[in-house]
């Protein structure tokens, strides 16, 4: 944890459908815009990311909350895992995953469409909104 700068906001958008035609699911969450992050960075003397709260709206309704202490893997497990693969340098990001809720999960599913807007919400590190075009 002691090389972490800080914490920000990622709306790690994912195109399900190219996603599951796909192998390499990279390629449903690598589009242009599908990664807004913001709006700024908190540094970590300042917040403790693993202890705090996620909340993801679409159009007002709440979809996903939950604790970052619920994450299927923590902080120091991805930032000791990632670097197998991936080389990092100063400045990375490494985006950690979301709490339950996601549309593909829900029953039946509900997908984003083009005007519905996406309000993502962090204890300690403010709110980011993003129109889906």
């Amino acid at each position: 944890m002691q090389h972490v700068f800080g914490y920000t906001i990622v709306n790690d958008v994912t195109a399900r459908d190219v996603q599951m035609r796909h192998s390499q699911w990279d390629l449903g969450k690598s589009f242009d815009t599908f990664c807004p992050m913001g709006p700024w960075v908190v540094s970590a003397d300042e917040l403790d990311g693993r202890h705090t709260r996620v909340r993801c709206c679409v159009n007002g309704e709440l979809r996903q909350d939950g604790a970052t202490e619920q994450m299927i893997f923590d902080f120091p497990t991805l930032i000791e895992t990632v670097p197998r693969g991936i080389t990092l340098y100063p400045g990375d990001v490494i985006a950690t995953g979301t709490p339950a809720g996601v549309g593909m999960g829900l029953q039946p599913p509900r997908w984003l469409q083009p005007g519905d807007v996406v309000r993502i919400e962090v204890d300690g590190l403010g709110v980011i909104e993003n129109l889906v075009a």
